[in-house]
Formats: C-alpha cells, structure tokens, sequence
C-alpha cells in the first residue's frame, strides 16, 4: 500500500492507473476507521481491481460548535487497518492542500441539503459535496462507494454526480450494526458504555416502521411519533427528528402507498454525542 499526501501526485498515479485500464474504486473517509469503512472496501474490490482509500478530516463540513477538533484522528492505526484490508493507495492529504490560501471555489447543493441534517447543520452538505468534488477530480475513480447510514449524504451525491455529468458509478453499500443494532460510527467511541446500550433505540424504532407498516398504518407521521416518543423517553436521550421520505426522490412522506419503498431517517442526541440513522421501509 502506497501512502501519498499530495494532490498532484494522486492525480498522476489515478491517471497512470487508467491508463493502463485498471478500474479504479474510491472510499471517502475522515479516518477513524472501523468495521463500516472497512466494508466499504471490500465492496469496492468487488467492483475495482484499485482501490484508493482516502482519509480527510474536512473542515468545511463542521459548523461552528462542531467538533472537528475533537474528532479522532488515529492515523497509525488507520494506516494499519487499511494495509490490512488490502487498500492499494491511501490519500491522506493536509487540508492546506485541498484548500489553499485563497481558495474561494465551492459546490452548492439543491433543495435536499436543506432538510433534515442540512437543517440541523447549516451549509454541512455544501462542504461535503465541495470536497468529495475535489476527490473525485484527484482520484479519478470510476466507481465510488458511500456508506447508506448517512442516506441524505449518498442522495445528494448521486444527485451532485448525476447534475454534472460525472462519470462515476455511485455505489451504496448497507449499514453495518453492533450487536445491539447500534449503526457503527467513528463517534460511538463517544457514548458511555450505558448510552451505548441506550442507543439501541434508533434501531428499534426502525423495526417499530417495519412492523406498523406490515400491519397495515399508512400514516407514517403517527408512527413518527410513535417513535419520538419512545427516543424521548429513553433517559438521556432527546430526538432531533424523525422523519419518512420516498425512496426514490427522498420528498418528505406522510402516507404510506402500498408497493412503494420509502427510507425512515432518524437523528437523535444521547448525552453530548449526535446519532443518526435510517432505514428502508417496504410498504
């Protein structure tokens, strides 16, 4: 495995790799890696016989009261567990290389990046899609896997590759849960060992969805609250929202068509740490 931190020379390598027809696969990461990152690499040698792991804490995604400070970056041990999943390139650059001195170019997104996390977290997305621009242009993949836990981001994405006529295959790959069905997250480091418990409870108000859906409820704004309620009444724990979209256009959803698929997004505070999860709801 090659580590490269300069912009301009990943951009050779990619160049040189698909010169030579070799189908190039990126994961985007900002480290910390975990069961989830590394599953996003596996799936990504299935579809690339090179695959380009990229580790970025970007800036421009945090807002203020953020912790991009505070956000792990235990680089040994990436470095480590990237070798040993059979990463080909890790780039790791510096964040004065992606964003010099001046630098006053970025991507603004549409309606989606404006609810729910976009909401929540004023101009995140717009910093998400500026750099996973940016990587795409400096890796030159033709395929790039996105984890579905962060479903609103993998939308937006297919959205931004579709808008602008990138030439990438945008992969989703599922979400990967503890025992408990906690999704895995760099901060679950986090929690405490009793709000890790706790926090169980995003994933069973999915299986909440799945089971009234089953049964018949067509109004997805009761079961919404339904399970709000039961996120508000786990001690420490409060909601950010609960909320259906279509699966197709992720438009906010209120009832339930038969056949249709719709994903069921969650976000919730337990303690000081900020959860987020979803999932898919056949109707």
């Amino acid at each position: 495995m090659q580590i490269i931190t300069e912009p301009a020379q990943m951009q050779l390598i990619a160049e040189k790799l698909r010169l030579n027809r070799q189908l190039v696969g990126v994961v985007m990461t900002m480290g910390a890696l975990h069961e989830g990152h590394l599953s996003l690499v596996k799936l990504a040698q299935e579809c690339a016989g090179t695959v380009i792991l990229t580790i970025f804490v970007n800036p421009r995604q945090f807002g203020l009261n953020e912790d991009l400070h505070r956000y792990p970056r235990p680089f040994e041990k990436d470095v480590a567990l990237a070798k040993a999943a059979g990463v080909d390139y890790l780039f790791a650059p510096e964040a004065e290389t992606i964003y010099p001195e001046n630098f006053s170019t970025t991507v603004q997104c549409g309606a989606l990046a404006e609810r729910l996390e976009g909401a929540q977290r004023p101009g995140h997305f717009n910093g998400v899609a500026t750099v996973v621009t940016k990587l795409f242009h400096i890796t030159k993949p033709h395929v790039a896997i996105f984890g579905e836990k962060d479903a609103q981001q993998l939308a937006i994405i297919r959205t931004l590759a579709g808008d602008l006529n990138l030439d990438i295959k945008i992969v989703g790959a599922p979400v990967i849960r503890e025992e408990n069905g906690l999704a895995v997250s760099s901060r679950n480091i986090y929690l405490t060992s009793e709000e890790r418990r706790d926090a169980a409870v995003l994933h069973r108000g999915i299986l909440h969805a799945e089971k009234r859906v089953a049964e018949g409820e067509t109004k997805l704004h009761t079961i919404a609250g339904e399970i709000m309620e039961m996120i508000s009444s786990t001690p420490g724990f409060r909601a950010d929202y609960v909320e259906f979209v279509d699966e197709e256009g992720f438009e906010p959803a209120e009832t339930a068509g038969k056949g249709k698929e719709y994903r069921l997004l969650l976000a919730a505070w337990a303690g000081s740490v900020r959860l987020i999860d979803n999932g898919r709801i056949h109707a």
